[in-house]
């Protein structure tokens, strides 16, 4: 499982809004959730298992006796991170309550403790009768978070109350239950990541082992809360990420002037990204033969940094990168002084970790005087502390 990727069940009901779910999907998985489909066999008749499994691109199952060598019941309730049914059809709100078990939908929603999220959807008379209501109630002291069905057209001449909301309302709602706050929604938030390359001829060139993950990991969670993201991206294998803008870029120069270029309207500066100290002073315009490669004279490169923080608003928050192999804290709080910085993550990159790893450890210090040391975790959960912080010196320069 991916270090950024979490894992969720979409269930689906047999209600004619199944169809809906397809979009529903689709936008999960541009929060980059990694989505497995579980329909009911009445569902089916609405929508195949051959479109879920294409657009979730996992194989799909809709009861128990399916694939049983792999206890589907069992791993799924415990990869996933919660379940979300949508649409839940009235039939299926009563089988939940009554704690039925005979599909590998409810079999899941048995064997699992992690947040539940129904988007019921249904003809009005049926939401609006007495036994719907009650099972609702029921579910809802359970623990089931229950979304209020959206009023419109249905299915037919009928309208009322009982149409699947817009896909955009069921995750916003999604995400506030499982504790994925929209707290960024309408920042801008701009994030250098990878490593600069400088030039030495056309083969070779002084550069680093910056891989882009962290950056990466910060412009997806920064997305998720709700941020418009752009990412300056240097020498990064990484895909392109859906709703993340992503600019590539060699040098420091080009990473700078991308930076520059984009550092007037954003509300928050990430410099995640490893950029080379120096450069060549000239670059042979064909490949330097090895007996000649004797020395190479550098000049040193703008810290780009310090640039960008010296020209910054009060407004704007900063926040630098720096990995270093001993004496993180006072090191790193050194250049949180020297580049003007509101908050600084200093990588303990000792016996060459953190590069190209998933994992991560460092100090988080903040101008305010605050330090707290990040034991080794994934990039995500870095990720997830870096920003809460953001947020909380967002609301305090904003305030």
């Amino acid at each position: 499982m991916s270090g950024t990727k979490r894992e969720i069940v979409l269930g689906v009901g047999g209600g004619i809004a199944a169809y809906k779910a397809c979009e529903l999907l689709r936008r999960l998985q541009d929060l980059d959730f990694s989505i497995t489909v579980v329909p009911t066999p009445s569902s089916l008749n609405f929508v195949g298992a051959a479109t879920w499994e294409a657009l979730s691109g996992r194989s799909v199952s809709t009861e128990v006796w399916q694939d049983v060598d792999k206890v589907k019941h069992v791993s799924l309730a415990d990869q996933a991170e919660a379940i979300i049914i949508a649409p839940t059809t009235a039939d299926l709100l009563a089988r939940l309550v009554q704690g039925r078990a005979d599909d590998l939908l409810t079999n899941v929603v048995s064997a699992s403790s992690k947040p539940k999220f129904l988007v019921p959807a249904m003809h009005p008379q049926m939401w609006l009768n007495p036994t719907t209501q009650a099972n609702v109630e029921i579910l809802k002291s359970r623990g089931f978070a229950v979304m209020q069905p959206a009023t419109g057209r249905l299915t037919g001449e009928d309208s009322g109350v009982g149409r699947f909301p817009e896909s955009q309302q069921i995750i916003a709602a999604f995400l506030e239950h499982i504790g994925s706050t929209q707290d960024l929604l309408g920042k801008r938030i701009l994030i250098s990541a990878g490593g600069t390359r400088e030039a030495i001829d056309p083969v070779r060139y002084i550069g680093n082992r910056s891989s882009g993950k962290q950056g990466q990991a910060l412009a997806i969670e920064a997305r998720n809360r709700g941020a418009h993201v752009t990412m300056v991206l240097a020498n990064s294998n990484i895909a392109d990420v859906a709703g993340i803008q992503t600019l590539r870029v060699e040098t420091a120069a080009q990473m700078h002037g991308a930076l520059k270029e984009n550092m007037h309207d954003c509300d928050v500066l990430i410099m995640a990204a490893a950029v080379s100290d120096a450069r060549p002073t000239s670059v042979a315009q064909e490949k330097i033969k090895k007996a000649d490669l004797q020395s190479i004279d550098l000049v040193s490169n703008l810290d780009i940094l310090k640039d960008l923080s010296a020209d910054a608003k009060d407004s704007q928050i900063i926040v630098g990168f720096a990995a270093e192999t001993s004496d993180l804290e006072n090191l790193g709080l050194a250049k949180l002084k020297s580049k003007k910085l509101n908050l600084i993550y200093v990588n303990d990159v000792s016996n060459g970790a953190v590069f190209a790893s998933d994992q991560s450890a460092g100090f988080l210090i903040s101008d305010d005087g605050q330090s707290t040391y990040i034991e080794q975790t994934s990039k995500a959960k870095v990720a997830r502390n870096i920003l809460d912080k953001v947020v909380s010196r967002l609301s305090y320069a904003n305030g």
